[in-house]
């Protein structure tokens, strides 16, 4: 059964390390959360570890500046594990071809270079000419709809083109405004008959990625039970907790709000939530309004 609980701190110190997702969160897309980055510190003071466990396309580095920019200071988090610096390792060895289309914005560019900047050894080409296609985003997700790439998800998935999701997000909150992700391309790419692979939450690269930076290449020194995830994403945060068979706390005032009835001043209400978690089959140990 999810226990429901107003702060971080209501949990203890039972975990050394938390998976804690970034948009819905830490910030939405505008400006950090205030509230977050202080239950983050304050988790790092007792001596716990923060991994930004986030299915933004861009690599770490990007990621950092980001936050940088939105007001979250680097001492709330040890490290950034992105869903696209899973999904450039498999870029870089070619499982998409050397000839990639890329669909998406001119700012997620850097995902075809390694973190000193220099380019993989992949061309960006036209469509006719792709051997796979890499999908980082939109070009302009605040206009745009997977509708408006109807063509291009046609003629990829007749030519059997493998299509690599940088971001398995369907959508995300932008301040007020909802926004498509490249998940929303990939799942109409394979509705269409094309094949999609996923590196992101709920997917086990990114996961795997984490512990193997966590640790330094050893893996098995981060053991399961030490491990705590938080997130918005019912279909990737806490599905993917679940897949990992981690501990989970569900931020309910995200992507959920309406459904959980969840208000800066109240929620989540208990039916609503529960009625949400059964309808998806999720069962995290954890459910809290906004990350605090």
């Amino acid at each position: 059964m999810t226990r429901t609980i107003q702060t971080l701190d209501d949990i203890g110190v039972r975990y050394e390390v938390l998976f804690c997702d970034l948009w819905g969160c830490l910030h939405d897309g505008v400006k950090a959360f205030p509230a977050a980055v202080a239950a983050l510190e304050r988790y790092r003071s007792r001596g716990g570890k923060v991994v930004l466990l986030t299915n933004s396309p861009r690599p770490a580095a990007q990621v950092a500046a980001q936050l940088d920019a939105m007001g979250a200071p680097r001492d709330c988090y040890d490290l950034i594990v992105s869903s696209g610096d899973a999904a450039q390792i498999a870029l870089a060895r070619g499982f998409f071809g050397r000839r990639v289309y890329h669909i998406g914005p001119a700012r997620d560019l850097p995902f075809f270079a390694d973190a000193n900047g220099k380019p993989f050894d992949i061309e960006r080409v036209p469509l006719e000419e792709a051997e796979g296609i890499v999908c980082t985003g939109l070009v302009d997700d605040l206009t745009e709809t997977p509708d408006d790439y109807r063509a291009v998800i046609l003629y990829g998935a007749t030519k059997g083109l493998k299509l690599l999701c940088a971001n398995p997000d369907i959508v995300v909150d932008m301040g007020d405004k909802r926004v498509y992700c490249a998940g929303a391309i990939a799942k109409a790419y394979t509705q269409a008959g094309g094949e999609s692979f996923y590196f992101g939450k709920p997917y086990p690269p990114i996961y795997a990625l984490a512990r193997e930076k966590l640790s330094a290449g050893q893996p098995d020194d981060i053991r399961s039970d030490d491990i705590l995830c938080i997130g918005d994403g019912i279909r990737t945060d806490i599905e993917g907790a679940m897949g990992e068979s981690l501990d989970a706390v569900f931020v309910t005032g995200g992507l959920a709000a309406e459904e959980t009835a969840t208000t800066p001043s109240a929620g989540p209400d208990p039916a609503r939530l529960a009625s949400y978690l059964a309808k998806a089959r999720m069962s995290p140990l954890y459910a809290m309004a906004y990350l605090r």
